[in-house]
């Protein structure tokens, strides 16, 4: 139950970074609830996670999903360019954390 509250709480991660670029400065109500929102679950799960998986398995697995999650969605969405080279970076950084989990 750990590994899928930290999947989920990862891709929380990714929910609350992207509504902080686009809240401009918190200026921007709608994605600074949307920010506030994530950040407190994606936080809640990572602390929740962290009663049953090693600090530096949770936090690393937490990081990789939400930076993983953070840059496809920017690419999917026109945000960052998409190449090959950044697409197979970030497939090489989720089998990263799909070996963390393999090893635990």
């Amino acid at each position: 139950m750990s590994w899928i509250v930290l999947v989920v709480s990862g891709l929380l991660e990714a929910v609350w970074a992207t509504a902080l670029s686009r809240s401009e400065g918190f200026h921007n109500v709608g994605p600074t609830i949307v920010f506030a929102v994530a950040l407190v679950a994606s936080m809640g799960g990572l602390a929740l996670a962290m009663r049953d998986l090693p600090v530096g398995t949770a936090y690393a697995v937490w990081v990789g999903i939400g930076a993983a999650t953070t840059v496809a969605w920017a690419m999917v969405t026109g945000a960052e360019p998409f190449s090959v080279v950044r697409a197979l970076l970030i497939l090489g950084l989720i089998g990263c954390v799909i070996g963390l989990k393999l090893t635990h």
